[in-house]
C-alpha cells in the first residue's frame, strides 16, 4: 500500500497540471493531507462513493499519462544513475563507469 501511495504521489506531482481543479482537490486531500473519503465527501457535500469513484478514475488517468509520457520512469532512472555516480565518486575503481553513467543520464533528457 505504501508503494502505491508513493507512486501515486509522484505521478500526481508530475501530472497534476493535466487534472481538473476538482480532481486535484480530491487527490491532494486524500493522498497529501491524508483525509478519509468521508471527510472529503463532507467538505465538498457529495457522497463518499462519488469521492471514491473520482479518486479511482484520477489514479487511472495518472497511470495513462505515465504510460504515454514516461516522466516518472525517467525520473526514477535519473535518480538511480545519480546514486551510482555518487557511489562511483567515492570508489576510484569505478571511474570509467562514471563517464558511462553520465552519458546515460544525458540521453534521458
Amino acid at each position: 500500500m505504501l508503494e502505491k501511495t508513493t507512486r501515486i504521489n509522484y505521478l500526481f506531482d508530475f501530472y497534476q497540471s493535466l487534472l481538473t481543479p476538482k480532481q486535484r482537490n480530491y487527490m491532494e486531500l486524500y493522498y497529501l493531507e491524508d483525509y478519509s473519503l468521508g471527510e472529503i465527501s463532507e467538505t465538498f457535500n457529495v457522497s463518499r462513493q462519488a469521492v471514491y469513484d473520482n479518486i479511482r478514475r484520477t489514479e487511472a488517468m495518472l497511470e495513462e499519462y505515465e504510460d504515454k509520457l514516461f516522466l516518472y520512469g525517467k525520473f526514477e532512472k535519473r535518480q538511480q544513475l545519480i546514486q551510482k555516480m555518487i557511489e562511483a565518486v567515492n570508489d576510484s575503481e569505478q571511474e570509467n563507469q562514471f563517464h558511462d553513467w553520465l552519458e546515460q543520464l544525458q540521453e534521458l533528457e
